[in-house]
Parts: C-alpha cells; sequence; structure tokens
C-alpha cells in the first residue's frame, strides 16, 4: 500500500520541481498533450502554474493551497491543473510571464496564469493566499470568480485574449532601424548605468539588490577602455561589499541568489548554478585585472564549492541547492553565539563572532547570518590581540565550523542538469583553469564538456535536460549560444581542435534553426518546436544572459578564431539592431554591451606556434592568460589546422607569438617579455 494519500500525473516526470507536487491532492498534470487535449475535450480553462524548486514562496503556495484538500476540489472541479518548471521550460516561462505582466503590471514565482483551452492566457498573477487578507481575494474566491467568468463571458475573455495575443507579438518586433556601431553607445551607456548606482553599498538601486555580474563586467571592460579609474573602484566598491556581506556564503563558498536589504546582508537563500558560473569568473576578472588575492580566493571558493556540491558523479552540474532545510528558510547557515563557542572555545568563539558580526540579539529571526562589517585589522585592534592571532582563530572557525554545519539537515538540491547552465559553468572553469593554472579545473570542464556532448544530444541536436539517466526537451536558444561560447574557451584552455569543431557545428544549427531571415534577431525557440501561441525573441539580459547577447559574443569569438567572416554578419545584426535600445536601458543589456564592447574594440588575435605541453610554451600562454584581456582570441600548436596558425612558424625552433589586430599584425616574439611588451600595448 502507498504511503501516499493521492498521486497525480506529476510522478512520471524527472524534475524535483514537480515531483514535490506530485502528491497533491490536486490532479497536476506536466505541460503534454493529454492535458491539452482534455481541456478542449471538456471546455475547461487552463489553470498553469509556474515555478522552480529553489522557489520559497512556490513551496509556501503548495503548503497553503495546493496540500489543502478543499482549495484542490475547487481546482480539479473547474480547471485542468498544469504543473511547469520554468528552468525545464523557459519557453513557457517567457511567454506566460510577459501575459502576466501586461495584465497585473507585475511579475514573479510562484506564476498562476489562466488559460483558455487553445492556451491564450486571460487572467494571472503570482502568490495567492489560501485566504482573504487584507483586502485582497484569497485562492478559493480567485478560483470561483475566473471559473465563472469563462463560463458567463466567453466572448470578452476571447476578445481580450486576442489582444493579448497581439501584443506580446508586439513586444518582441523589432526596430527595423539600425544604428550604426560607435563608441559613443559605450560611453551612454556607461553614464545612464551609474545614475542608479549605490554609492553607500554598492551595487546598484536599493532593495532587493542583486549582484549584477554582468553589468559589473561591462563596467570592467570600459574601464580598460577609457582609463577611468571610477568605474574600477564602482565595480571594486561592489565586489568587497558583496564578498563582506552575507550573500556570500563564509563557510561553504558560493552566492546566495539576493540579498532583501540594500546592505548585501540578509539573502534568499538559495544558490543557483548561473550565479555562482557568472560571480565566479566576474571575480577572476577583478583579481586578473588588480592582482588582490581576495578575488582569487573568492572566485576558487565558489568554484571548489561547485566541485564539491554542485557536481554529480558523471561531471554534470546540478542546478540549485534550496532556501529551505527543515522548514525554515536559512536554518542551515545561521549561528547563534553559544553554537559557535561549543565549537570553537571561548577565546577562539569569541573573536571569531566578533569578526563575523555573531551577536546575543542575532540579525535574522534571532540567529545570525555570517559577515564581516569590520577590517580584520580593526577588529584586531578592538579585540587587543596580533591581527595573526585574529587570523588564526578566522582560519580555524571557518575550518570547524564548516564541519559542524556539514552534520546539520542540508537545503534540498535540484539536481537535473541544465545544458545552458552547465555551459555558463564549464566556461567559468576552463577560463580559471587557464587563468591559475589549476588543472583540476581543467578536467571539470572538459569532464563537463563531454557529459553534455554524449548526453544532452540527440541526433546531433541539443536537448535541454538531464536527470536520473536520461534526457529530453528541446534545446533552446541559450543552451545552443552558451554552450557555442563554452566550448570556445574550453579549446582555449587545452588547445584540443575537437572544441572548436563542435562549437562550429552547433553554431551552424543555431543559425539554421533560431535565426529570423525576415525580422532579424534569434528567436528563443528553434524552427521545429513545438507550436505555441507566441514565438518568442529574448533580448533582455536577466539573471542569465539572453541567448541573443550569448550568441553576439559567441559567434564574434567563433568569427575571430576560425577566421570565417560569415558568423560575423549574424552578430553584428543583432548589435545594429539592439544598439540605441541597450545604450538607453544598460541594466537590461548589460551582457549585450559586453558583446558590442568587443566589436568595437580591437580583439587581439594570438597565435602561438608551439606545443602547448612543452614548458616554454606555457611560459608565453601564461602571458597572455595571466592578465585581463576580455577582447582576445588564443590558438595555439605546431599544425595549421587554424587560419590564425597557418604559416605562422617557429623562429629558431622556439616557441613563436604572433599577435594580431583587425588584420594587422605585430613582428613574431619568442620570449614572454616580448609577448608581454605587446598584450601591454
Amino acid at each position: 500500500m502507498s504511503e501516499h494519500k493521492y498521486t497525480n500525473a506529476l510522478a512520471q516526470e524527472t524534475s524535483p520541481y514537480l515531483l514535490q507536487h506530485a502528491h497533491n491532492p490536486v490532479q497536476w498534470y506536466p505541460w503534454s498533450e493529454q492535458a491539452l487535449r482534455r481541456a478542449k475535450e471538456e471546455d475547461k480553462p487552463i489553470l498553469l502554474s509556474i515555478g522552480y524548486s529553489a522557489c520559497h514562496w512556490c513551496h509556501v503556495m503548495e503548503r497553503e493551497s495546493f496540500e489543502n484538500e478543499e482549495i484542490a476540489q475547487l481546482m480539479n472541479e473547474h480547471f485542468i491543473n498544469i504543473k511547469v518548471d520554468r528552468e525545464e521550460r523557459p519557453d513557457l516561462d517567457a511567454i506566460y510571464m510577459a501575459a502576466v505582466q501586461m495584465m497585473t503590471g507585475n511579475g514573479g514565482w510562484p506564476m498562476t496564469v489562466f488559460l483558455t483551452p487553445d492556451q491564450i492566457p486571460f487572467y494571472g498573477g503570482t502568490y495567492y493566499a489560501p485566504e482573504d487578507r487584507r483586502g485582497m481575494p484569497g485562492f478559493p474566491r480567485i478560483l470561483l470568480s475566473v471559473s465563472r467568468a469563462y463560463r458567463q463571458q466567453r466572448e470578452a475573455i476571447e476578445a481580450d485574449a486576442g489582444a493579448i495575443v497581439g501584443a506580446l507579438a508586439k513586444a518582441t518586433s523589432l526596430d527595423d532601424q539600425k544604428s550604426e556601431l560607435q563608441s559613443d553607445l559605450l560611453d551612454g551607456a556607461v553614464a545612464n548605468l551609474l545614475g542608479s548606482y549605490d554609492s553607500q553599498n554598492g551595487g546598484f538601486g536599493l532593495e532587493p539588490k542583486f549582484p549584477a555580474p554582468m553589468a559589473l563586467s561591462f563596467l570592467l571592460r570600459s574601464h580598460v577602455r577609457s582609463r577611468d579609474r571610477h568605474l574600477l573602484e564602482i565595480v571594486e566598491q561592489t565586489l568587497e561589499k558583496m564578498a563582506c556581506g552575507g550573500i556570500y556564503d563564509h563557510l561553504g563558498g558560493g552566492f546566495h541568489r539576493y540579498s532583501v536589504d540594500r546592505y548585501w546582508l540578509v539573502p534568499h537563500f538559495e544558490k543557483m548554478l548561473y550565479d555562482d558560473a557568472l560571480l565566479s569568473r566576474l571575480y577572476l576578472d577583478a583579481y586578473l585585472l588588480t592582482r588582490k588575492e581576495r578575488y582569487r580566493r573568492i572566485a576558487e571558493e565558489t568554484l571548489d564549492y561547485v566541485l564539491r556540491e554542485m557536481t554529480s558523479p558523471e561531471g554534470g552540474f546540478y542546478s540549485t541547492q534550496d532556501a529551505d532545510s527543515e522548514g525554515h528558510e536559512g536554518r542551515f547557515f545561521v549561528w547563534s553565539p553559544r553554537e559557535v563557542e561549543e565549537v570553537l572555545g571561548e577565546k577562539d568563539g569569541e573573536l571569531f563572532c566578533r569578526y563575523y558580526d555573531v551577536t546575543r540579539e542575532g540579525n535574522f529571526e534571532g540567529k545570525n547570518i555570517l559577515n564581516v562589517p569590520q577590517p580584520a585589522s580593526m577588529v584586531a585592534a578592538l579585540s587587543q590581540v596580533p591581527e595573526e592571532r585574529l587570523q588564526e582563530a578566522i582560519e580555524r572557525g571557518q575550518r570547524l565550523l564548516f564541519e559542524a554545519r556539514e552534520k546539520r539537515v542540508k537545503p534540498s538540491r535540484d539536481e537535473k542538469i541544465l545544458a545552458a547552465w552547465n555551459a555558463l559553468m564549464t566556461r567559468s572553469f576552463a577560463e580559471a583553469a587557464s587563468a591559475l593554472g589549476r588543472d583540476d579545473y581543467r578536467q571539470a570542464a572538459a569532464r563537463n564538456g563531454e557529459f553534455l556532448l554524449s548526453n544532452l544530444q540527440s541526433g546531433g541536436r541539443l536537448l535541454r535536460t538531464y536527470k536520473d539517466g536520461g534526457a529530453k526537451l528541446n534545446g533552446y536558444l541559450e543552451d545552443y549560444a552558451f554552450l557555442v561560447d563554452a566550448l570556445l574557451s574550453l579549446y582555449e584552455a587545452t588547445f584540443d581542435p575537437r572544441w572548436i569543431s563542435e562549437a562550429r557545428r552547433l553554431a551552424g544549427i543555431l543559425i539554421e534553426q533560431f535565426w529570423d531571415p525576415e525580422g532579424g534577431g534569434f528567436y528563443f525557440t528553434s524552427a521545429d518546436h513545438e507550436r505555441l501561441i507566441h514565438r518568442p525573441k529574448d533580448f533582455y539580459d536577466n539573471a542569465t544572459p539572453s541567448g541573443n547577447s550569448a550568441a553576439a559574443l559567441a559567434l564574434q569569438r567563433l568569427s575571430m578564431l576560425t577566421g570565417d567572416e560569415g558568423w560575423m554578419k549574424y552578430a553584428r545584426s543583432v548589435l545594429e539592431q539592439m544598439a540605441a535600445t541597450m545604450s538607453r536601458h544598460p541594466a537590461a543589456f548589460a551582457h549585450l554591451l559586453c558583446a558590442l564592447d568587443f566589436y568595437l574594440s580591437k580583439p587581439k588575435q594570438i597565435a602561438i606556434a608551439g606545443d602547448p605541453g612543452a614548458r616554454q610554451t606555457r611560459r608565453m600562454l601564461e602571458q597572455v592568460f595571466q592578465r585581463y584581456l576580455p577582447n582576445k582570441v588564443i590558438v595555439c600548436g605546431t599544425g595549421e589546422e587554424f587560419v590564425l596558425l597557418k604559416g605562422r612558424l617557429q623562429v629558431s625552433g622556439m616557441p613563436t607569438a604572433y599577435v594580431c589586430e583587425r588584420g594587422v599584425c605585430k613582428a613574431p616574439v619568442t620570449s614572454p617579455a616580448e609577448l608581454a611588451a605587446l598584450l601591454a600595448n
């Protein structure tokens, strides 16, 4: 006999988020032909609920409403109920989130949308409470009102729904006017971005405060381009504030999703693979530019966290770690002074608590989120101990408290493996391997690349998600664009030409299946994807780069590496169509601005003729990888498999570097010092 009173159609799914709802009394379906057909046959509206496993309020709504038998009965009687994991089906999420924002002015998760049997949205919102609160109708009242309206006001609903579909199409159409690509677009974007900078706490806007790694990466590039010292100061202030705040996990490494306050203190505690991919790369770049060991340490601790806790035995990277454990948000991560002193003893415990702001009153629901409000030198002076003594207590405390924390009940982990997010992390590992000389990072990147190409393809086409030994769902634009980008970095970390071959092949599919030859830009879904009410295009850089901005950068890199100008025209077209918009709204197009910076700069094409494994060649490569050069491509080898290596011979049998910019080449050099001088210029 089953231990569960109820089981619905989600029990056959692999998504951890869908499986969390498999034993609700709600008769949930996944998005499927069966569910859509039943809605038409029974002429019932669809209740579409979209969320993801690390979403705190998704869990709350499940407990309050979807586990409530009376509410479930209303849902089952009046609707066909479909549950979607937004991370598996970002196409559905994009369409219906845009619709909800049009209808309500707001969006977020959990998202609740009511559709006609033809999948057209006519009412929606986000979280609904289980009863009427503060003048707002509760979920049962919403259900009954929507059902009644569907039966009694069908003509009005269908008219409004048709208008929404038209508005969706208009919202994603591109302006026919193309702008000339000039550096003043970048200057304007910088000025607009600085308008929202928080000069007290770092970052952009007030609260909630998101890390915005792509905007900070754009400012790093802009500092190099303009030599404006203030831009570097802004980036560094933000990196310092985040690294000292509660948004960073001081014991285990890695970043939480965002801070609910403007001070980076209290996070939403979930950890997302894409955040740690983008932030580890940002801190790595800051280290390469400033040589400050603190940034290197944060980058390595973040990547080490991913290796330790977010890597599958097969080499894939898991998606998320939840915010909640034992039914409470953040419980796994917070401490009391007594808990600290029980592990460290009185003296070290007192020093640790003073440094990490652990107090009797607490800073989060009576407990403490570790954060560093004062520098070690000040804490040592206040504690009347040498700074070395304080540092010893901190390092011992980090080690022992981490070991103690490992014995707690851990937050749950979403172990599905997404192609796009894995590709983001692969690029970060590959670039860290090259910059830091970490062979374990190189192996992790290569292993993940092998895993994705072996397990998330069918008939040469990418699949979106993998779990429990199987992959499914069509790959989206971001899956292709991120993976092409990652494979280029993987080549530069290993100099194995196979990665370039795979990047070229996937880029060909990207053009064939996603490019819009009439309106320009790339569609979110492939030409042979399931037909939905709308075929979206996504240009906004949100928590991750948009597929269009990732493609615009990856195709430029591919063109520069291979010498094939054909890839460049697609990137240039996207940049020209979005140029004016991204300059006016830089926070929404930060990665696309990085692609524009690449285009307007003189990217260095570096070819090193020599055996990549030879010691002298490695010394030359170190000059390339151990400095901040965001706009570069590099090939290395003894053959002529790449255009950049054709006719490039070793001089006097020595590894020889050739550096070109837009077809203009410097004289070849054979010493690390000479190469360093070329790159510095």
